[in-house]
């Protein structure tokens, strides 16, 4: 009997299966050729929508993201009018018409939430099923990249907050909000406040303190809120004190102790943040993906207030010192 070398044995192993391997890739390479073609073919509903939804005659801002993931299937993460970004497993797109369920995150109700929508031409159009049954219409646009092409230059810092009253803010609702001896203080639940001024880039310093269990967030142009909460000894998640609500997690749990006077040093400059938290940097440089819930509108290309939550507890602040890019 022949016996055959070890480096014969590999010869032959080789020669055996590279006729199967160039045929995987060869499957692979024309299945992605035709998902490129198709993709040229039809229109796409891949990329950030802004969606605004109407309820009982009043605009409610939302967020949708899709994506590609693998030769076929899309997915995505959605923003509804209240809560934080969730993922969705599967988007169903047929000839321009979009299809997604998500089960109740804070909603009431226990059924799934499904969208049905319409794409025509570079907007969105549907309706959105509640978790109580009720069905509600939406818009979309496609979300600005709000990429910058230059480094911003910074103006003059100015004092938001004048230590006596309320000048140049107003609450969303019945005001809650007092000011006395240099503290902006919401002593209940209640109403947000925001600004009269609108800001596009800018570095925010804000200081803040709070009861134990009370939550409360800042939000950037009224749309992206850098969360406040009680978080001692919690790990620090994307709810927690210092992330972006639903998208950024702080990469350190820097809070103090509930009662102490905390510190945010805040840049935003197109979508790109960065968050410094009692004078760590807990958040560099990272892409917000788009609106959190809560947010006052979903126009992400325009210039937006500063506002401040009221609604979620007892909160303090102080030294509000916004500088804006010029």
């Amino acid at each position: 009997m022949k016996k055959f070398s070890g480096t014969s044995t590999k010869h032959i192993s080789l020669q055996l299966v590279m006729p199967f391997l160039l045929l995987f890739l060869t499957t692979i390479k024309v299945r992605a050729n035709n998902l490129r073609l198709r993709k040229h073919e039809e229109p796409s509903i891949e990329g950030r929508w802004d969606m605004t939804i109407y309820k009982s005659g009043k605009e409610f801002p939302s967020w949708l993201e899709v994506r590609l993931s693998g030769f076929h299937t899309l997915v995505g993460r959605f923003v509804g009018t209240g809560g934080s970004a969730r993922p969705i497993s599967r988007v169903n797109f047929s000839g321009g018409n979009m299809s997604f369920s998500i089960p109740p995150q804070w909603e009431l109700g226990t059924n799934d939430i499904l969208v049905e929508g319409k794409l025509q031409g570079d907007s969105l159009k549907g309706t959105l099923t509640s978790s109580d049954g009720k069905n509600y219409d939406w818009v979309a646009v496609r979300a600005p990249s709000l990429r910058r092409k230059s480094q911003p230059i910074w103006g003059k810092p100015i004092q938001l907050f004048n230590g006596s009253n309320l000048n140049g803010w107003h609450a969303l609702g019945e005001n809650q909000w007092m000011a006395a001896s240099g503290i902006l203080r919401s002593p209940k639940s209640g109403s947000n406040l925001v600004t009269d001024q609108t800001f596009t880039d800018f570095k925010l310093h804000i200081e803040f303190r709070y009861p134990k269990g009370s939550n409360s967030g800042v939000y950037l142009r009224g749309r992206y809120e850098v969360q406040i909460e009680d978080s001692k000894g919690n790990e620090p998640l994307n709810d927690q004190l210092g992330a972006v609500y639903g998208f950024l997690s702080p990469s350190d749990m820097m809070t103090k102790d509930p009662g102490e006077w905390q510190t945010y040093d805040i840049t935003l400059v197109g979508r790109m943040v960065t968050v410094s938290a009692n004078g760590k940097t807990v958040i560099f440089n990272q892409e917000i993906p788009g609106i959190t819930g809560g947010a006052i509108n979903s126009k992400e290309a325009e210039p937006g207030p500063l506002l401040i939550q009221g609604d979620h507890g007892p909160i303090e602040f102080r030294n509000i010192i916004l500088t804006p890019a010029k």
